[in-house]
């Protein structure tokens, strides 16, 4: 089980659901009832049948796994035990294309399909979707167990047909890319334009948390940058600068190439994602770089 999965599960036993857990790795289910979940109302089942068998009617069934066909998979197990009524939930970020034919597919079967985000155990924004008749359903639970702001206000509405949750989040996702990539950018000029020690790029990160910047983003940047390991040195310089992708990054570009919408700093992230993937291949030209002597008129030699 992924640490969003327990998460999501005892954020619903906080707020007084109880909760049948599976997974298709059964000792990963026993070893959560024997820790996280000792104590609670949580129950554990050792196959989709057995977990099916423990809920209550209309089923309410919420999962989480990797976009693309371990979706499709894991629907093709499920639909055969479903019945007119129940309800299936995809947590997980799915491309919203897919979840768009899933809510299609599933409609013949009488079973409603609501994307969202990924739960947290202390609050998440959610973003259902998919039948408007499962809203009145799964309220409840997706407003209890969603962050709150202001006097209490849930940070979870309906959002709108089939795959417009999963668009949202998709969106939103990818925001942040282009938020990251301009703190890198900030850290870079820091670090090799202006010479600024380490401690001192993280007074300028805290400061800056102090005004109109103070984000998340910026918190951790600074807490990050003042890591040190176990021999009281920062941690960041030692770390290998390859960054990675899961996918929503270039979901976000197409989409907006698709719907000619200008999204210009998003896709930037995206391809400098790419860039610094290519580890192996900066060093090289970094090294071709070091070896060129320029000469008047003839380039580099």
């Amino acid at each position: 089980m992924a640490q969003a999965d327990i998460n999501l599960i005892l954020n619903m036993n906080d707020q007084s659901f109880v909760v049948c857990a599976f997974n298709t790795t059964v000792s990963k289910v026993d070893d959560f009832l024997a820790s996280e979940a000792k104590g609670t109302k949580v129950v554990g089942a050792q196959s989709l049948k057995e977990m099916v068998s423990k809920l209550k009617k209309p089923w309410q069934i919420i999962f989480l796994v990797k976009a693309g066909q371990a979706v499709d998979d894991f629907i093709k197990k499920l639909v055969p035990l479903l019945d007119t009524g129940d309800i299936i939930i995809d947590g997980g970020n799915s491309e919203y294309r897919d979840t768009t034919r899933q809510c299609q597919d599933l409609k013949a079967k009488g079973a409603g399909v609501s994307g969202g985000e990924e739960g947290a155990q202390y609050g998440p924004s959610l973003m259902p979707v998919g039948n408007k008749e499962v809203w009145p359903h799964i309220k409840t639970i997706f407003q209890g167990i969603a962050a709150k702001v202001g006097t209490g206000e849930p940070c979870c509405d309906w959002v709108g047909d089939e795959a417009a949750g999963h668009f949202v989040k998709m969106v939103h996702n990818r925001i942040e890319y282009g938020d990251v990539l301009l703190i890198c950018e900030a850290y870079h000029l820091m670090r090799d334009v202006l010479g600024m020690a380490q401690d001192t790029m993280v007074q300028a990160f805290e400061d800056w948390n102090k005004t109109e910047l103070d984000s998340f983003l910026i918190e951790i940047t600074a807490n990050i940058l003042k890591f040190q390991d176990a021999d009281g040195k920062h941690l960041l310089p030692k770390i290998r600068d390859s960054a990675g992708q899961k996918g929503m990054g270039k979901w976000t570009t197409i989409s907006a190439l698709e719907y000619s919408v200008p999204v210009t700093l998003i896709g930037e992230a995206v391809f400098a994602r790419c860039l610094s993937s290519l580890k192996n291949e900066r060093i090289q030209r970094g090294l071709q770089h070091q070896k060129c002597i320029p000469r008047k008129d003839k380039g580099c030699v």
